[in-house]
């Protein structure tokens, strides 16, 4: 009896490392480089981990909201993905910088020309958007996530605020409130590295690096887990058979 509720222990906090540490890499997720203030610039980083034990990532489709359109949006160009930003038409120009725009970006699709993001790994998808809403504190992007055996998670659902995250919630970028000088930073700047975003590098590798080491801490608990279930199961059976052969 001792040694079965020894390897039933064991087996259950396996499960439970498990499950504590599966949502720590389970979404695709949008985060600023720095900061993202209401009516300025920012650089954002789209995180895709592949979830998939037998597929790669192959496409990531990016739907921009078309509420709170933007009409600067310029990708980071990346070895192995090709990219394609689509544009439509507005109902309502917006004006920027005295000028008046008819059209927004309403899509960014990344295709991989090689093997994408295979299964074990993450990689992030780097965009500049502007001018950021000023009268709203967050963007809802819907993303696709296309694999290789032509499954395809869609990351669609709007979380609400006081319910359970959805199955599949669609990336929510988050907007600080703008500078109580006013100043916006410009596209220029971030791109030299001489605006906000540029100066809060070394602040966003920090907190890539942390974001990273807590996928890593949450797969290595999860394999801790299984181990110790693993191993109180064993200890229980040879203590039943030495047991029975007593």
């Amino acid at each position: 009896m001792k040694a079965s509720r020894i390897a039933a222990a064991g087996a259950a906090a396996g499960v439970t490392v498990l499950a504590l540490s599966a949502p720590a890499f389970a979404h695709v997720t949008v985060q600023p480089e720095g900061t993202a203030a209401k009516g300025g610039y920012a650089v954002v980083d789209f995180k895709v981990p592949n979830e998939r034990d037998d597929a790669s990532t192959t496409k990531l489709e990016v739907n921009f909201p078309t509420d709170h359109p933007l009409a600067s949006v310029m990708p980071e160009p990346m070895p192995g993905w090709k990219i394609e930003v689509t544009k439509s038409k507005l109902d309502k120009p917006l004006e920027m910088h005295g000028e008046k725009i008819t059209e927004a970006v309403s899509k960014v699709t990344w295709t991989a020309d090689g093997k994408g993001i295979e299964p074990g790994y993450f990689e992030k998808f780097p965009l500049s958007v502007g001018q950021l809403p000023e009268d709203t504190d967050q963007l809802v992007f819907k993303a696709l996530q296309t694999y290789s055996n032509k499954e395809v998670v869609r990351w669609i659902e709007v979380p609400q605020k006081g319910q359970e995250e959805p199955d599949n919630p669609a990336p929510v970028l988050e907007l600080s409130a703008a500078s109580e000088d006013g100043h916006h930073d410009n596209a220029a700047d971030d791109a030299s590295g001489t605006g906000s975003a540029g100066k809060a590098s070394a602040a966003t590798a920090a907190d890539s690096a942390s974001s990273d080491d807590t996928d890593t801490t949450a797969r290595v608990l999860g394999i801790v887990g299984i181990v110790v279930g693993a191993a109180g199961v064993a200890y229980g059976v040879l203590a039943g058979r030495r047991h029975t052969n007593a």
